[in-house]
């Protein structure tokens, strides 16, 4: 099971990071201040390490300094509230593998976390399958029965959520956590609306209403 640092001192943030991470099947540790994270990361003990820049002791670009510094190559996603190009460039040319601007959409940051994931030798599994579903997770691309089937992107990680938890129920709260991320609205209908478009591209009987408890895709 891959282990993933976050780095970051905001506990709301580093927590819905955490719960998405261990609900996609990912080991986590959460580390509050500069130093701290960078004594984490070179334990040698991590796969990746997600990293805000804002952090207490160092700031992000002085971690990542130190980091590579020692010659360390592990994966590093910086996430930061700076949007700017030259903070962006500063971030990527100080060694970091990708960068990431809050707010971010769980979706997206789980997709990048899983590219810094795979390992060169492609041994890592990258089309998921269900019955008679099968989702590309390189190309983006979803059959069904071998018929090739068009999904948005919102569409796409709904259904790669369902796929990475097969014939378990999901309650609608960890739907919108793990898909529409860490700002969504606990009341919204969002949920339900974007199973209807799903249940009309890949077959009404995919996907399971399991009353007051969440909806389940079908494992057969």
């Amino acid at each position: 099971m891959p282990t993933i640092l976050i780095a970051d001192d905001e506990p709301r943030i580093a927590s819905f990071i955490q719960k998405g991470l261990k609900s996609a099947g990912y080991a986590t540790t959460v580390a509050s201040t500069g130093p701290e994270a960078l004594e984490y990361a070179l334990s040698g003990e991590f796969d990746l390490m997600l990293l805000d820049i804002g952090m207490p002791g160092m700031d992000g670009f002085e971690v990542l300094k130190a980091l590579r510094g020692q010659g360390s190559r592990l994966p590093v996603i910086i996430l930061t509230a700076r949007d700017s190009v030259t903070d962006t460039v500063a971030g990527l040319e100080g060694g970091a593998d990708d960068y990431m601007s809050k707010p971010f959409r769980f979706e997206e940051l789980l997709a990048r976390t899983r590219i810094r994931l795979v390992e060169p030798t492609g041994d890592q599994d990258t089309v998921l399958t269900a019955g008679k579903l099968s989702l590309d997770l390189r190309t983006r691309e979803l059959a069904v029965d071998d018929r090739r089937v068009e999904l948005s992107a919102r569409e796409f990680s709904l259904l790669e959520t369902f796929m990475r938890h097969r014939g378990q129920v999901l309650s609608r709260t960890q739907l919108l956590s793990q898909v529409w991320g860490y700002d969504f609205d606990p009341g919204s209908n969002v949920v339900d609306v974007y199973v209807r478009y799903l249940r009309n591209k890949i077959g009404a009987d995919q996907i399971l209403t399991v009353r007051g408890a969440g909806y389940r895709l079908r494992d057969d």
